[in-house]
């Protein structure tokens, strides 16, 4: 039986044949014309959530309808209250009621959503309303997520870092064989992935019974990007500067 066949090579990088060279000029050793390194690099990062939403439940039954709106009410300004003291901005806190008459008692019922940035500060208001407040108000896990910023700049980064690695790819290439680096004449992203993570317009829910820290893990958004470029050879590399 014949043996298998090897796996095919990789190629990363190709430095193109040459033309005869051309004389230096004052400014130092000039390009070849025609000579250039294609280079193909990558990069992987990832972002922890930067936005995290609490919300917290909240209701009263009584056979007067004043009586059940006056006890939700003392618990809602409470907790806003707790919020903006801790400095969370007005526009973060959203609050919605329902009331509504169930036999012969009437039922008053309120939500409070607190968006955080500072996670912090996050466990301190939600540690806080569970002591003052007990078992009259439902606090649920929080739901962390990203924001349009923060997935933009995830990707900015990204690909800034695989256009550095493959520039240091292509010196390091060039170094081998005894050359310099010249300037970048091409340089294209060639792929692009993301995943993990939320964003607000899609709420995931998590188990009850994660920590805090697997539910910002959960939430961690990764992306990678695989850059091409073509990056011109000068000729020989400058041994005094490289020493220096």
């Amino acid at each position: 039986m014949a043996p298998p066949a090897p796996p095919p090579s990789r190629v990363f990088a190709e430095l193109d044949p040459a033309p005869a060279p051309v004389p230096e000029g004052r400014g130092g050793p000039a390009a070849l014309p025609g000579r250039e390194v294609h280079v193909s690099g990558c990069a992987e990062l990832s972002a922890l959530p930067d936005r995290a939403r609490v919300s917290l439940r909240l209701g009263s039954r009584k056979e007067a309808a004043a009586e059940a709106r006056s006890s939700v009410s003392r618990r809602l300004q409470y907790i806003a209250h707790s919020a903006r003291q801790r400095g969370v901005p007005e526009e973060n806190i959203t609050v919605t009621e329902d009331f509504s008459k169930v036999e012969n008692t009437y039922q008053m019922e309120a939500e409070v959503c607190i968006i955080f940035s500072d996670f912090g500060q996050m466990q301190n208001i939600c540690n806080l309303l569970t002591e003052k407040l007990g078992t009259s108000v439902t606090i649920n896990p929080p739901h962390f997520y990203h924001t349009p910023e923060a997935i933009d700049t995830l990707r900015r980064q990204v690909c800034v870092t695989a256009v550095g690695n493959t520039r240091r790819k292509a010196q390091e290439v060039c170094q081998l064989f005894g050359q310099a680096l010249g300037k970048p004449l091409l340089i294209k992203e060639e792929e692009t992935k993301e995943w993990g993570g939320y964003i607000d317009s899609h709420l995931a829910q998590s188990a009850d019974s994660l920590t805090l820290q697997e539910r910002i893990q959960n939430a961690t958004a990764y992306a990678s990007c695989r850059v091409f470029a073509v990056f011109e050879i000068k000729g020989k590399e400058n041994r005094r500067s490289k020493l220096l």
